[in-house]
């Protein structure tokens, strides 16, 4: 394979909705650049995309697959997307390590949730975008309709380039406006007839003509005067104006496709070679730093690794991008997040399971390795001299979350290190050992998502795992202000024990006033601040300790023991045993013994005085509520909320967005544990939703009883 320069490499994401057709296309466009002899069918699990077992057993695509095309003196590297928003980390990586997004559309659905997600992260990367419009043998298929459907949603920047001049099972014919000409094909596909628009076509081709030059002259003032002058421009001319003009995400083209008759595909192939952005055509990735790092082939060595692949026989597959320089077989590289020497000793181009081996690959292109020590994914190799890193990738919120634990505890220190190692493949997998719920948390983008996780643990690495239900981390504070004393007293020969705390508790917020005076059961209680240490907690809010001590009843350094004493209550709230927040303590009295006060005493005594105080002070459970965002179609909308309502939920607001309503609302995160397969249900999967936590409130009186009405069994069920 000969070495591509930067300027001969383009980079592409396919996104598009589950069923577009992603995976039948790659077989057409790796078929049509002779990378393989014969075209595989899903059906017949032989796809070059779909090669992993979880994807055969659920037949369709849970990972990426990078695959590259040679055509005219190009390389093409284009990365498969599943279609699925459970998969999403695959798309948002692709996009980020890509620099044009083809959008795939099943033509009988036009525009679906999966396509406006996409198009919304293209949106925040400033993408451009190429619509294609797939199965228009499909007897369901309008492409008028999608057409219609498409300018609605993204605007009159949605420009066609090409129309069918039928649709359904007789399709066969097309009618391209950018060259002008009728593209035709047998039964077999392939190789297209190319003759002139027929003369009934020709109105409404020169129609279309006339649209495409005009938007391709926007972009270019010298196109825009000869556009006014003669209202035509050269072929060359609008291939100029139209990549200008995706490069700005200023047009939107539109191209027709039938992948499984593999009709239209080469054409596309020809379009993504001629006119598409190169690699040095779109803006510059910056680095860690904020210093940007321009695609150049004879710049120091920079490689981003933004995939890893556990395959069978092979063990890890590492992806990477060449972000400047050129990388060599034999090349000796420093790992800049981990400190560590790596040689590449393979590089390879791929096409799914299939590599073959190369020397060298150049700035702006993408290729694999195998056998490296110590690179994970999102880690920067550099040669000498260099000290680029990249963090560009964002992920999106974990939206499904799952305790896990073992059939055998004894597997779960093997359990966790798999889990750790499959992160590595798809970093929207979140596993998190909580201290506090005392269980093992995955966190994932939908049940589908964290389905297949155990699918694999289950099938590939013959680990019987439990899904449970995930305990809610919820918080205890108080409501008003109480007091308590309490004295700690042991004697059993020898020193004995001693310490006694006099306390006030109360609800704290910040900028609350310095405490003077408190009045319990007709008793004033002056205080006399003598210091104050605020604790930030770990897991949020804040503990305010105030020393009020007058007269030496309590020695000083008997102060750390009792806030210590207080800390481990903070940490097991007297309701329900969560953790405890937004308290301020103020020690007034106490008393202590010459010979038997120590730390311990105070420490208990402190810690006996607080629980008393705290159950006295209208203690209140608090639960962790979230703001979440729906993109519902308007036709689900009243279900949507309806089925919101009925979780607690507060709508905040509703706002109307290409197509799509979107909800935004405020919800208890105990609700939110089966919303992604019941969002599902309600809409048909024509619904997605984002979540991120918000702050904690106080739950409703019915549910703290049954909240308390529950650890209280719980606690009498382990005694």
């Amino acid at each position: 394979m000969k070495v591509y320069q930067t300027n001969e490499i383009k980079n592409i994401a396919l996104l598009g909705n589950d069923g577009s057709g992603k995976t039948t296309l790659t077989e057409a466009l790796l078929f049509e650049s002779g990378i393989i002899k014969r075209r595989g069918r899903i059906t017949a699990k032989n796809t070059v995309s779909d090669y992993f077992p979880v994807e055969q057993e659920y037949g369709y695509s849970v990972f990426s697959t990078v695959y590259h095309v040679e055509w005219n003196g190009k390389k093409l590297n284009i990365i498969d997307c599943p279609g699925s928003d459970d998969f999403v980390g695959a798309a948002m990586t692709a996009l980020n390590v890509t620099d044009t997004a083809v959008l795939l559309l099943n033509g009988q659905y036009g525009p679906e949730v999966g396509t406006q997600n996409h198009f919304r992260y293209t949106e925040k990367l400033g993408k451009p975008v190429i619509f294609l419009v797939n199965q228009l043998d499909s007897p369901n298929c309008d492409f008028d309709k999608v057409l219609e459907q498409l300018t609605e949603n993204y605007g009159s920047k949605v420009v066609p380039v090409q129309y069918p001049i039928s649709t359904g099972p007789d399709f066969n014919s097309l009618i391209d406006v950018l060259l002008m000409k009728k593209y035709s094909w047998g039964p077999e596909g392939g190789a297209p007839t190319i003759e002139p628009v027929p003369e009934e076509e020709m109105e409404k081709a020169m129609e279309w003509h006339k649209r495409l030059v005009e938007a391709a002259a926007e972009h270019d003032e010298t196109l825009m005067e000869k556009f006014f002058e003669s209202e035509s421009l050269t072929e060359d001319e609008m291939r100029e104006g139209i990549r200008k003009g995706l490069a700005a995400r200023g047009m939107f083209p539109v191209f027709c496709v039938c992948a499984g008759k593999d009709m239209g595909v080469r054409r596309l192939m020809e379009f993504l070679g001629n006119v598409v952005p190169f690699v040095d055509e779109m803006p510059v990735v910056h680095n860690t730093r904020g210093v940007p790092v321009p695609p150049v082939a004879d710049a120091p060595t920079s490689l981003y690794f933004f995939k890893t692949a556990v395959e069978p026989h092979i063990g890890d597959v590492q992806y990477f991008k060449v972000m400047s320089g050129a990388v060599h077989e034999g090349d000796d590289l420093n790992n800049a997040d981990r400190g560590s020497k790596e040689r590449m000793a393979q590089l390879y181009v791929c096409a799914g399971a299939n590599r073959e081996k190369v020397e060298e690959l150049r700035a702006g292109d993408i290729g694999c390795t195998v056998k490296l020590k110590d690179v994970k994914t999102g880690n920067t190799l550099n040669s000498k001299d260099c000290e680029n890193r990249f963090n560009f990738i964002k992920y999106p919120n974990p939206k499904y979350t799952r305790a896990i634990k073992p059939e055998n505890e004894a597997d779960t220190e093997k359990m966790m290190a798999i889990l750790n190692r499959m992160r590595e493949e798809d970093p929207t997998w979140v596993v998190e050992q909580s201290k506090e719920l005392k269980q093992i948390l995955v966190h994932g983008q939908g049940e589908f998502h964290l389905r297949t996780l155990k699918w694999r643990l289950e099938n590939n690495e013959k680990l019987a795992v439990q899904f449970l239900e995930p305990k809610i981390p919820y918080r205890e504070t108080i409501t008003k202000a109480a007091r308590a004393d309490y004295r700690h007293k042991k004697q059993s020969g020898g020193a004995g024990q001693f310490g006694e705390v006099h306390l006030i508790v109360e609800p704290y917020y910040e900028g609350m006033p310095t405490p003077e005076v408190y009045k319990f059961n007709g008793q004033e209680f002056k205080i006399n601040v003598k210091s104050t240490e605020t604790v930030d907690l770990e897991w949020g809010g804040k503990l305010v300790f105030i020393n009020s001590v007058v007269g030496g009843a309590i020695d000083t350094r008997f102060m750390p023991a009792i806030l210590k004493g207080i800390m481990s209550r903070m940490e097991q709230g007297p309701l329900t045993g969560s953790y405890a927040r937004d308290v301020r303590v103020i020690v007034y009295d106490g008393k202590m013994h010459p010979v038997d006060s120590n730390e311990i005493s105070f420490m208990l005594a402190g810690r006996n005085a607080f629980s008393e105080a705290f159950k006295n002070a209208g203690p209140k459970i608090l639960e962790p509520i979230y703001d979440v965002e729906v993109f519902v179609p308007s036709d689900k909308l009243g279900d949507v909320m309806s089925d919101m309502q009925g979780r607690r939920g507060m709508i905040m607001g509703m706002s109307s967005e290409k197509g799509y309503e979107k909800l935004a609302a405020k919800v208890p995160l105990k609700e939110m544990s089966n919303y992604s397969t019941a969002l599902s249900s309600l809409t048909g999967g024509r619904a997605s939703f984002i979540m991120k936590f918000a702050s904690y409130e106080l739950v409703p009186t019915d549910v703290q009883n049954k909240l308390m009405k529950e650890f209280e069994e719980q606690e009498k069920n382990e005694d």
